[in-house]
């Protein structure tokens, strides 16, 4: 783990100090905890324009209307150019293995 320095105006430290006790943790695992939510969202919320978000509604219309008229080399085309993700820490391997059957099986 890495150590920091870091020197905080008096009343954002006060204000931390009280934000750690009413959570009943320590400063540090509080400001810990609010720098990795702010460097999370950062990841996770992304603004887009209305063009893409047009796009996005045509794209899905589309989709829906030729649901199910997809070959299945068109289907393996979509399914290999999709993003890979790590799943939820909170899912069970159980669990995991069971979607990713079901997911085969069709």
């Amino acid at each position: 783990m890495s150590r920091l320095t870091l020197r905080l105006p008096e009343t954002l430290h006060q204000q931390l100090s009280h934000l750690a006790d009413d959570e009943g943790v320590s400063l540090n695992q509080y400001i810990v905890y609010a720098l990795t939510r702010q460097v999370t969202s950062a990841y996770s919320i992304q603004a887009i324009t209305e063009v893409e978000v047009e796009q996005q509604k045509q794209s899905f219309e589309i989709l829906t209307k030729n649901f199910g008229k997809a070959s299945s080399a068109q289907i393996e085309a979509i399914l290999s150019e999709r993003d890979r993700v790590e799943p939820e820490a909170e899912l069970s391997s159980e669990t995991i293995d069971l979607l990713q059957a079901r997911i085969r099986s069709r």
